[in-house]
């Protein structure tokens, strides 16, 4: 049985602007993707996905042994089961700590393991509960996990590549306080269990046990960052996923391809293969309607609001058909900045347009709404990425806060963003993700917080 959970780790388009512009508009209707979330490739069947307005960003999915059934899992816990997944309970009305991030099916499909990004895992069904990393601080984020073949043991893997064994799972070893030229962001089993597989941001792998190297991306220059891995069923191969939808295919693993030449483009998170390896699943988080509601530790006055406004305008490519960066939310011009105020002032902040992220910056301070990178921010504020408010070299991009948890992790919605070619990128979701670790997991760090 090959199982395979990655996390939601995207890397998101730099992108800065210099003029001062105005909004072009009293408001943009909202254009969320058309997709279902769940797009099948080969043999993988389509057994559907959730409806309606769902609470927090999806993050994880595993299928069941026969390959006809499959769970998703939502950053706030929420477990939606389809085909002959079985539904075992979820955490959706529980109060987290931190965020899910990836699931894991049990040997028999009967039960799966959750597990968040401090290392928390929480079992149901017949899964059994073998230990966490929960309540230990830790280098750096959990960003998946792959269970033993015979459902007895599991392993967690953070961002740095430490592996952390439990049940029967033999640690084979882990990239623990080596160098890593990009984040870990997936792992996968060795059909016996005495092996695996880590993947990191460049396609880089890394074997362990009697997991066999059949290739990589690691050293290739690649569009965007790989997301996730998935095994063959005789351990003879496997497949790495982009952010963009592209498919890298190494020894025995079928070509059954991506979501690279979809319009729009939706950034991929995740990939999950069939027990047969004849398909995969791909998870395309954006293409669901969110509500993000809870779990923040608190809240503003324009919170709600804000945040209502910035989830209606996660959409694919935002061309209105006059050129490069063309957007709804001001001039065809880069555009990140332009977003995140132009949802301040749809919500009532009397902020003005500003087409560079360092104003935003500027503004707060000058209205004591800023917020150094180590606090707790709330919904509705913005994220500033980069160094500094200095110029468009040291802030370089923005995004509107949409979720917060108790440990500090975060979802955002940011504006000219996603995995497409500069001047056509879009209103995305990102995360969730430690503001801590920005410079790994988006390419720049955040510098601060500005508050409505």
């Amino acid at each position: 049985m090959a199982v395979t959970v990655t996390a939601t780790v995207a890397v998101v388009a730099t992108v800065a602007v210099v003029a001062t512009v105005a909004l072009t508009g009293p408001g943009v209707a909202s254009a969320a993707y058309g997709g279902q979330g769940i797009m099948a490739f080969g043999d993988a069947p389509s057994e559907g996905s959730p409806g309606g307005v769902l609470g927090s960003v999806m993050t994880g999915m595993a299928a069941t042994p026969s390959g006809q059934g499959y769970w998703l899992v939502g950053a706030d816990g929420g477990v939606f089961s389809y085909g002959d997944a079985p539904y075992e309970g979820s955490l959706g009305a529980d109060r987290l700590t931190g965020p899910i991030v990836g699931m894991a099916s049990s040997h028999d499909g009967l039960g799966y393991w959750l597990v968040g990004l401090d290392g928390g895992v929480f079992a149901f069904g017949d899964a059994p509960y073998l230990g966490s990393m929960g309540g230990t601080r830790l280098a750096q984020p959990i960003v998946g996990m792959a269970a033993t073949p015979d459902g007895q043991g599991y392993w967690l893997v953070a961002a740095d590549g430490g592996i952390f064994a439990f049940g029967d799972a033999g640690f084979w070893g882990s990239m623990g306080g080596k160098h890593l030229n990009a984040p870990v962001s997936g792992m996968a089993a060795t059909p016996s269990g005495d092996g695996y597989w880590l993947v990191a941001g460049d396609g880089g792998i890394f074997a362990f046990g009697d997991a066999g190297f059949w290739g990589s991306t690691g050293g290739r220059r690649i569009p965007d960052s790989i997301v996730g891995m998935a095994a063959t069923p005789n351990g003879g191969g496997y497949w790495l996923a982009g952010w963009d939808g592209i498919i890298y295919y190494f020894g025995n693993a079928g070509r059954f391809g991506g979501t690279a030449a979809t319009k729009p483009l939706s950034p991929v998170t995740a990939i999950t293969a069939t027990d047969d390896g004849g398909g995969y699943w791909l998870l395309e988080p954006d293409d669901w309607n969110y509500s993000f509601s809870g779990p923040s530790p608190y809240v503003l006055g324009a919170s709600s609001a804000i945040t209502a406004l910035a989830a209606g305008q996660v959409r694919g490519d935002p061309d209105i058909g006059q050129g490069s960066f063309c957007n709804p939310y001001g001039p065809c011009e880069a555009w990140c900045a332009l977003f995140a105020t132009w949802v301040w002032r749809s919500a009532g902040v009397p902020v003005p347009s500003y087409p560079f992220t360092g104003s935003i910056f500027d503004w707060a301070g000058s209205h004591s709404r800023l917020l150094p990178s180590s606090a707790l921010p709330a919904p509705g504020d913005a994220v500033l990425y980069g160094t500094g408010p200095q110029t468009v070299a040291t802030s370089v991009h923005t995004g509107i806060v949409a979720q917060v948890w108790p440990d500090g992790a975060i979802v955002t919605v940011e504006g000219d963003a996603g995995p497409a070619p500069t001047g056509q990128l879009s209103v995305i979701v990102n995360g969730p993700f430690l503001p801590a670790d920005s410079g790994a997991e988006n390419g720049f760090p955040v510098y601060a917080f500005a508050q409505p």
